[in-house]
């Protein structure tokens, strides 16, 4: 068994309880709203990052998009979830996650505003939910009593699973024996070939991999059950983005831009600027996985946030009693306010 890899399972009430913060958490970070006196607003924002990777901001930065903005690493991120919780208590200054996580966390009365979507599922860009080739798993009633490993808890993964689950005619009582389990995404691949889960949740290059080694084959995939759509947003606090517009509209609409360049450029030139960039960074990292990247998957032009895009989270945390039905609506999550792509 790999060493990163645990048995401990977490329901999903308990991981998302642990997104939901106090207004005292909030109000007690380190990363300040303001700029400090005379109008002045901040230019520096701190954020984490992604080992290996490159997100849309650090490539926004890279091309120039961000004008005046300067952006100050403080680290990676383990999750979306600890991301976003990472912004709204102040120690950065934005953070990113599935949409559905952002309307728990903004359910437990953190004031926060989904600024942009970042990434998403397409054709190129999608998570698969992979079994042994001679399984005998071949429908959604076939993973009752089964071990399905995934990331983390809470988030993307287990959200697209209960709705796989559900379109295929199970109940929620039928649906709860169904096992999540986390899994270090790095190991899922070693994990399923040893039998030790029964379903992987597998994406990127560890997919592209993962089929290419054989022996594995997609039970369903989230692009498969819900087609192209962004499924995770940038957010910033409501207190930042007011004290600080101007920067939330320059980093915005540079994060806009730097999605359309990777769409419209062509592939072998966006990974190239990646590498360069990994490299520039000094952080001892391997590049060779950016050779698989094809896509950031953002549905909308510009990276503009729909009300579908929190509907479908809305209902599916409603209907499980994770949020109450009605709390929230789409429009009290987030604003296309400060995205000035296209306009000019």
């Amino acid at each position: 068994m790999p060493a990163a890899f645990t048995t401990t399972t977490t329901s999903r009430r308990q991981f998302l309880a642990l997104l939901g913060i106090s207004a005292a958490a909030v109000s007690c970070g380190t990363a300040t709203a303001g700029g400090g006196g005379l109008g002045a607003q901040i230019k520096t924002l701190k954020y984490q990052g992604s080992v290996g990777a490159v997100t849309l901001p650090e490539l926004a930065a890279d091309l120039g998009y961000l004008e005046d903005l300067k952006l100050e690493w403080v680290g990676n991120t383990i999750s979306g979830p600890q991301d976003i919780q990472s912004a709204a208590t102040g120690q950065t200054h934005f953070g990113g996650a599935f949409n559905g996580a952002i309307v728990k966390l903004a359910s437990g009365k953190a004031p926060i505003k989904a600024v942009i979507s970042y990434y998403g599922v397409d054709e190129q860009s999608y998570s698969g939910y992979y079994v042994l080739e001679d399984s005998p798993i071949r429908s959604a009633r076939d993973l009752l009593g089964k071990k399905v490993g995934m990331n983390t808890l809470g988030a993307h993964s287990q959200a697209v699973l209960d709705i796989y689950l559900s379109r295929n005619g199970l109940a929620k009582a039928d649906s709860a024996k169904v096992e999540s389990l986390v899994v270090p995404p790095v190991n899922t691949d070693q994990v399923l070939r040893q039998k030790q889960i029964d379903v992987g949740v597998l994406g990127g290059i560890l997919r592209d991999k993962a089929v290419a080694a054989g022996g594995i084959r997609p039970l369903f995939s989230d692009f498969d059950l819900l087609g192209k759509f962004s499924a995770g947003s940038y957010v910033m606090t409501e207190r930042f983005i007011k004290q600080n517009p101007d920067t939330a509209r320059t980093f915005v609409t540079g994060v806009a831009k730097a999605i359309e360049w990777a769409r419209t450029t062509p592939r072998e030139e966006v990974i190239a600027r990646q590498t360069e960039i990994v490299k520039k960074r000094g952080r001892n990292e391997d590049t060779a996985t950016l050779q698989y990247w094809r896509s950031y998957g953002v549905a909308e032009q510009g990276g503009r946030i729909e009300d579908k895009e929190f509907q479908l989270w809305l209902d599916w945390l409603g209907e499980r009693g994770d949020i109450k039905q009605g709390q929230l609506k789409p429009a009290d999550l987030y604003t296309n306010e400060f995205n000035g792509f296209g306009k000019g």
